[in-house]
């Protein structure tokens, strides 16, 4: 028997690591593919109920026709970690043909603004805006693509949206691509406190990239901007390298919203070890400060190259010199 019992003692000890690591948050959703696939987690709290914008495949065509782009999902929790999904906004509008994805989310008022981006049009990918006042059912701004960035330092492509208010005017933040359309960089765009987010709204704050893949771990890639402020300071989690490279998360700070400064030159979030859930990548940040004032970092991770999607959260602490990971 003590054979037996070692073998025991073996297996579970090689399994205990893997399972001590599992999140509390596993949500992965299954409707288009037949298995866990989200991407580019948004969360926000909407009249008592959190509420989760992801990107997520449309189903499959029953003749099979593999995937058919991208569509936003829509999820909601009472606690941030149990999830169920609840609805989804299916391309609509011409410009949306190929598909519509990365969703970014603020509130003013009573109504929810959404930005997100064209899927599946290359250079001419751009944000568009929505707006809904029940988090369900949208609206989309007649105006659409509201923004796309000129200059040569970009092929003009614009996508991953994110607006944030800070010193009374809102910044959209935005992934482009170097004019020759390899390398994933930031840019960024302004609009007053009062604005309607329409095109003619919008004016580019930077005739430059404001960061700029530069750390070996960031591969040719900046991209997913996600922003919070702090104390006064812009700070801004973003996935450095492409997917699966791996795509790994880190922090820079800002006092004015354009210029930018990494808190590290490692990431703030790496990939996990080989087998864990994350080992292909912990990748495209979503910030959340709640209504108790806890911060959450909602990211995606998968550990087979992409053929599978969850989307997970952490929670996050403040010290004098920025955020740290709560273990």
């Amino acid at each position: 028997m003590k054979p037996i019992i070692n073998l025991l003692f073996v297996l579970i000890l090689g399994i205990a690591p893997a399972l001590a690591q599992q999140p509390k948050m596993m949500f992965g959703d299954t409707t288009a593919l037949g298995r866990p696939f989200s991407k580019d987690p948004m969360v926000i709290k909407f009249k008592g109920r959190y509420l989760m914008y992801y990107s997520v495949h449309m189903p499959v065509k029953n003749d099979g026709d593999g995937m058919q782009g991208w569509q936003i999902g829509i999820a909601t929790s009472n606690d941030l970690f149990n999830w169920k999904r609840i609805g989804e906004i299916a391309p609509e509008a011409a410009y949306e043909k190929q598909g519509l994805c990365a969703p970014g989310a603020i509130i003013r008022n009573d109504t929810i603004h959404l930005f997100y981006q064209t899927y599946g049009n290359g250079p001419k990918d751009a944000i568009c805006h929505a707006t809904s006042t029940d988090g369900l059912h949208f609206t989309r701004d007649a105006s659409n693509p509201v923004f796309r960035p000129t200059g040569r330092w970009t092929n003009g492509r614009a996508i991953d949206a994110e607006v944030h208010l800070f010193n009374n005017q809102y910044f959209l933040y935005f992934a482009t691509r170097d004019s020759s359309g390899r390398i994933q960089q930031q840019g960024v765009a302004v609009t007053s406190a009062k604005s309607s987010f329409d095109r003619s709204s919008w004016k580019q704050a930077a005739d430059k990239s404001i960061l700029y893949p530069q750390l070996p771990w960031e591969g040719m890639c900046v991209e997913g901007a996600s922003i919070i402020t702090h104390n006064k300071k812009l700070y801004m989690f973003y996935a450095g390298s492409y997917n699966n490279a791996p795509q790994q998360i880190g922090v820079a700070v800002s006092t004015d919203g354009i210029n930018w400064n990494r808190l590290s030159n490692q990431p703030f979030l790496k990939n996990g070890k080989p087998g864990e859930w994350n080992s292909s990548e912990s990748g495209h940040p979503g910030i959340f400060q709640d209504t108790d004032g806890k911060t959450w970092l909602f990211y995606q991770g998968n550990n087979d190259n992409g053929h599978t999607w969850y989307l997970s959260n952490l929670p996050i602490g403040w010290k004098t010199d920025g955020p740290y990971l709560i273990k």
